[in-house]
């Protein structure tokens, strides 16, 4: 659906420009899809089902705003055959990229996905850092083995094209 939202609108440089809005746009609460004869919203799907449904920090591997900020968007579908595997793998490829975790010394910049979402990673930055911990490897496994802590957060809106 956030592909075809931005498809629809594309020349776009951010997924926050579409659809207006009084702190920075975005088309998330818009009506995008009817299943079952019911309305529903990006937002909808992410937080009044996905998230509410079945909680699960891997949603947010799953789930792609088309920004540079975002987990890669997967080349197959998600299927109940290769779920966990898959999820285990998008979360893999997210933390060990700059997108998800940025080292500096001792201080760790995570993306902004942990901090808007941290109750879904055990509700601190030290449940953030075990649900990284659990994916980290080479610079950044090293960082946090030897005590490297978060000290902020960051976000690229721009469009990943």
């Amino acid at each position: 659906m956030t592909l075809r939202v931005v498809l629809e609108n594309y020349p776009v440089k951010s997924i926050k420009k579409i659809g207006g809005g009084v702190f920075g746009g975005g088309p998330w609460k818009k009506d995008e899809v009817t299943v079952n004869g019911k309305a529903l919203s990006l937002d909808d799907i992410e937080h009044g089902i996905m998230r509410k449904q079945y909680p699960s920090p891997y949603i947010h591997y799953m789930v792609n705003c088309a920004s540079i900020g975002c987990p890669n968007l997967q080349p197959k579908l998600w299927t109940a055959d290769s779920l966990k595997a898959d999820q285990k793998k998008a979360a893999s490829e997210f933390i060990n990229t700059s997108r998800g975790v940025t080292i500096k010394g001792s201080d760790l910049k995570v993306s902004s996905i942990y901090h808007w979402y941290k109750e879904d990673f055990g509700g601190n930055n030290a449940g953030v850092l075990e649900h990284v911990k659990q994916y980290a490897k080479g610079d950044l496994k090293a960082a946090i083995d030897s005590g490297a802590s978060i000290s902020g957060h960051d976000y690229n809106w721009n469009l990943n094209e």
